[in-house]
């Protein structure tokens, strides 16, 4: 099961991601979701464990947790959604016509 992970502090890594829910079974990934510019945490993150039994119980015991005096919210991940086109649809298209020089 992959589980989403909110509000987390700025400071939680990785390791400390897969730390939280190891106690609830085997965990197969755990990722803090960075910025791709400043490489700084979003505050978000993803987990994926093999048993869904023990996930839905690491997801009911975790959810509301306070980790660094943030309540954090964990809940099953839905799937991506399908971006389209990149939200510029109302972008007014620009062209230069041959007949105007600078």
């Amino acid at each position: 099961m992959n589980i989403y992970v909110s509000n987390l502090s700025f400071n939680v890594t990785d390791e400390d991601l897969q730390d939280f829910f190891a106690d609830y079974g085997e965990v197969s990934s755990a990722k803090v979701i960075t910025d791709k510019f400043t490489n700084k945490s979003r505050g978000f993150g993803f987990v994926e464990m093999p048993d869904d039994e023990a996930a839905r119980k690491a997801i009911a015991e975790l959810d509301g947790g306070i980790v660094e005096g943030r309540a954090i919210k964990v809940t099953e991940a839905r799937p991506r959604e399908e971006r389209t086109g990149g939200g510029n649809n109302d972008r007014r298209s620009f062209s230069r016509s041959n007949n105007n020089r600078y």
